[in-house]
């Protein structure tokens, strides 16, 4: 795992049928005729580890938001503002107590919550839960 991302087991994989153009597809042909891949199949999971490899962060990232936290964890506006900016939504998931700053507002919350499921409580003000009450589980 020197990379950094979990490799697919021999034997163990998932087919899949894409649609490419054919200007495309002629290149990927170029390419396997002049020995730089075995086939068309090698090109695309190269491609695909390659592209992998260049989003293993962002990978990261989003594994790590969507694990479980235990004990408290509150959510600032601040915070929920810096997920706005970047564009980025939230799936809480926490196992004890999680709190949403009094400060953030319903519209600031349905733009960066997509889902809330607490094992324990979840402590916001009412007008919030109210507006991310579909999104609570």
């Amino acid at each position: 795992m020197k990379d950094g991302l979990v490799r697919d087991k021999g034997g163990e994989s998932e087919k899949i049928t894409i649609n490419l153009g054919y200007v495309d597809l002629g290149r990927i042909d170029v390419l396997v005729q002049e020995g730089f891949y075995s086939n068309r199949t090698d090109f695309i999971r190269t491609a695909i580890r390659n592209q992998l490899t260049a989003e293993a962060e962002a990978v990261k990232q989003s594994i790590v938001r969507h694990t479980l936290e235990l004990g408290l964890r509150e959510y600032s506006r601040v915070e929920l503002e810096s997920l706005q900016a970047a564009g980025e939504r939230l799936h809480i998931k926490v196992v004890g107590l999680a709190r949403i700053a009094s400060d953030v507002t319903p519209e600031l919350a349905l733009a960066t919550i997509e889902s809330i499921t607490v094992l324990g409580a979840l402590q916001a003000s009412t007008e919030l839960k109210s507006a991310l009450a579909e999104r609570i589980r």
